[in-house]
């Protein structure tokens, strides 16, 4: 049985086949959305699905679907997801034979994965060896470029700090600045001044402290207008490997994703064969175990650079498994058990287009600023084509505590422009009140000539920030919705209601 081929997904015999695994009980060490859809999987498999929250969780989807959860503690919230050792003694307290850490938190953290097996509990990932050689991005890239892979002209700091700055400046403006231990944009600097270099590569090592506790950098030659296209691969650490297509996720603010879809509409096939080997060849150097995405960027003449490896499955996995009907997790489940990938390259096939959207608790206009409050109304989209993964619940709340995605909708079309009227119309039947939502700003990015010709780059938002500018509305509407408002709060409604004192006195007498 091809487990690949969407056809063979027979979940009777893969309930089957899943109580011969080694771990009956699987441990979800995260929150939100990723923890739901990671216990769908786990619970459709006949497995049982534990997971630990902290008390802001509590009322969460994610709490109420587990089998077991288990509550943990931290100075913060999120202190409490980093802490690996009260995690693992969940996982024995539940008799977890196995830990899946979703993505962000623990998800790449050597030390973590080294204690989960210590403990004796299958960690559902890469090995540490290939979470530490890919999470540094200077030895990533090292490893990468005597592989015989492409990477950017750069400049690295540990090769001889006193000559770093010298060497940057030889590689050439623009210049992007990156921590060696970064993630999410943060330390990233764009030099397009030679004479700011110097200090730049201050600001960049003082952020770099601040936020990953690691101030070495090193510096890349910086393409303007790139395309950041990934490669979704799996290897199950027994020699075989296998991509699972590409991803552009070029529509990006403060170098984090808000738009991911497959295929790129960048991509002829000669290129698209050509960067999905390049990213199988690279975890295949490794001997790579797990799901894992190579990131590159690529150029306006088709030239594209290594970037990075995520050592986990990523944020917009939805929409490779949207268009081969591979469940992702399924997988990292079945090569955790020991179980090998028994298909070559050839049986996995793409059928459609699917985007995938990011919803976020920000308000675009300015400046992408988190919003919180509570979830008063929640009504998801419905129909054929779109899925809902969300993490939330009405009567819950959006706090400050953690990252501001509530939710991600993807759609999948037969082709790229069915695709976009399918985002753009279940866009418009979202509902969640409460707090202020990205959906309307979403479309108005779908909706641009630009973005429905494919025409994307890493910096699109900010050459078009009329997209994130609300449109002004007519004086008359604006008194519209102030008097709608006004009279659906009780004060306003209950003296409407009421009945003047003078004809109340009356009684019921009438005329």
């Amino acid at each position: 049985m091809n487990l690949l081929t969407p056809a063979d997904h027979d979940w009777p015999a893969l309930r089957e086949r899943a109580a011969r695994w080694p771990f009956s009980t699987v441990l979800v060490a995260n929150r939100g959305e990723i923890a739901v859809r990671v216990l769908r999987t786990v619970q459709k498999l006949g497995l049982r699905g534990a997971l630990v929250y902290h008390a802001a969780d509590r009322n969460t989807a994610a709490v109420g679907m587990a089998d077991q959860a288990i509550e943990i503690s931290g100075a913060t919230p999120v202190g409490a997801y980093l802490d690996g050792a009260q995690i693992i003694a969940a996982a024995k307290a539940c008799g977890a034979g196995a830990i899946h850490p979703g993505y962000g938190f623990l998800s790449e953290n050597r030390g973590f994965c080294e204690a989960v097996e210590a403990a004796g509990i299958r960690f559902v990932g890469p090995t540490p060896e290939q979470i530490e050689l890919m999470g540094d991005k200077v030895r990533a890239r090292n490893f990468v470029e005597k592989a015989g892979f492409p990477v950017a002209p750069s400049a690295i700091e540990d090769d001889d700090p006193s000559s770093f700055v010298e060497r940057s400046r030889k590689v050439g403006a623009p210049l992007l600045i990156k921590p060696s231990a970064g993630g999410g944009g943060k330390g990233m600097r764009i030099v397009r001044d030679l004479s700011l270099l110097e200090a730049e590569i201050e600001r960049a090592r003082s952020e770099g402290q601040r936020y990953f506790g690691d101030g070495r950098l090193y510096c890349e030659r910086y393409i303007e207008n790139p395309r950041h296209i990934e490669v979704q691969v799996l290897g199950d650490g027994q020699g075989s490997v296998v991509h699972v297509f590409e991803r552009e996720c070029s529509v990006q603010r403060r170098f984090q994703k808000i738009v991911e879809e497959t295929p790129s509409p960048a991509l002829c096939e000669a290129k698209r064969r050509e960067i999905c080997e390049t990213a199988a060849g690279i975890a295949r150097s490794i001997g790579y175990r797990n799901a894992g995405t190579v990131e590159f960027i690529f150029g306006p003449m088709g030239e594209f650079y290594f970037l990075e490896m995520n050592t986990r499955l990523q944020v917009e996995h939805p929409v490779t498994e949207e268009i081969t009907g591979i469940d992702l997790v399924l997988q990292q489940l079945r090569i955790a058990a020991g179980e090998t990938l028994d298909c070559t390259q050839d049986d996995i096939k793409a059928r459609g287009h699917s985007i995938e959207l990011r919803i976020y608790a920000e308000d675009a206009a300015r400046g992408y600023t988190p919003t919180t409050g509570p979830i008063l109304v929640l009504h998801p989209p419905r129909g054929e084509g779109v899925r809902w993964d969300c993490g939330v619940l009405r009567g819950g709340e959006v706090t400050s505590a953690f990252d501001p995605m509530i939710a991600k909708l993807i759609v999948r079309g037969a082709d790229r422009a069915d695709a976009i009227a399918k985002a753009d119309k279940a866009l418009r039947e979202t509902v969640l009140l409460g707090c202020k939502t990205n959906t309307a700003f979403l479309r108005r990015l779908i909706a641009h000539p630009a973005f429905v010709a494919g025409d994307v780059h890493t910096g699109f938002l900010d050459a078009n920030p009329q997209i994130a500018a609300e449109p002004e509305l007519p004086a008359e509407t604006v008194q519209a919705l102030l008097a709608a408002a006004s009279l659906s709060t009780r004060p306003m409604r209950d003296v409407a209601d009421a009945v003047p004192d003078l004809h109340a006195a009356m009684g019921s007498w009438r005329n």
